[in-house]
C-alpha cells in the first residue's frame, strides 16, 4: 500500500512538471527575440477567449465602446496590398498625447483605423466635368485597434492589437504579423500615423 502510494505521488510530480515544461516551451515559442523581426507573437487584450479564437496575451477582444465618436488624427491613402482608404481615429488619452507629441504614447492610448475601398465617384465627376473624384466604398478589413497598456502588452512593445470584422474578433493568423510590421516604427513608439492637425 505504501509502495502504491508512492507510485502515485512520484506519477503526479512527474505529471506536474511536464505541464510546467510545455506551458515554458511554449511561451519561448510565442515571445519575440531580441532582433526578430521575421518571427510573429501570438497577442490579446481585453481578456475572455472567444468561440473561434483563443485567448493569447496581446491580442484584444473587445471593441473599445464609442470609437465612431473619437477625434480624426489623419487620413491615408494605401495602394499595394491594401488598396484603401482610411481614417485613423483617438480616443482621448491618444489626441491629447498627439497634441502634446508625447512619445512614448501614455497607458490608456487607443488608436482606431476604419478603411474602406477606394472608388471612382460619377456622380461628382458629372459635376466637375471630368474623373478627378474619389471616395469611400465598402468597408475593408474591418476595424483595427491598438491599445496602450505597457504592462499587459510589454511583449509586443507595450501595444495590443485587434481586429474586428463585422463585430466579431479576427483569428489568431489574421493578427500574427501586426507586431512584427509595427516594430519596424519604434522610433515612433510602434505607430505609423503621425497627427495631422
Amino acid at each position: 500500500m505504501k509502495n502504491c502510494f508512492i507510485t502515485v505521488i512520484v506519477a503526479s510530480v512527474l505529471t506536474i512538471s511536464l505541464g510546467i515544461i510545455r506551458q515554458k516551451a511554449q511561451a519561448q515559442i510565442t515571445s519575440p527575440r531580441p532582433g526578430d523581426k521575421t518571427g510573429a507573437t501570438a497577442a490579446n487584450a481585453e481578456g475572455a477567449k472567444t468561440n473561434n479564437q483563443a485567448s493569447s496575451p496581446n491580442f484584444v477582444t473587445k471593441i473599445p465602446p464609442g470609437y465612431r465618436d473619437w477625434r480624426l488624427i489623419s487620413v491615408a491613402r494605401e495602394e499595394g496590398n491594401f488598396e484603401d482608404i482610411r481614417a485613423i481615429l483617438g480616443n482621448d488619452v491618444a489626441i491629447k498625447a498627439y497634441r502634446q507629441g508625447t512619445l512614448p504614447f501614455p497607458d490608456g492610448t487607443i488608436i482606431a483605423r476604419i478603411a474602406w475601398s477606394y472608388v471612382p465617384s460619377e456622380e461628382n465627376d458629372k459635376i466637375f466635368g471630368r474623373s478627378q473624384s474619389f471616395v469611400a466604398g465598402s468597408p475593408k478589413e474591418g476595424v483595427q485597434f491598438m491599445v496602450k497598456d505597457s504592462r499587459k502588452y510589454a511583449s509586443t512593445g507595450g501595444w495590443g492589437f485587434a481586429q474586428f470584422n463585422e463585430g466579431k474578433p479576427a483569428g489568431e493568423a489574421a493578427l500574427q504579423s501586426c507586431y512584427v510590421c509595427h516594430q519596424a516604427i519604434e522610433s515612433h513608439d510602434h505607430v505609423f500615423t503621425h497627427y495631422s492637425p
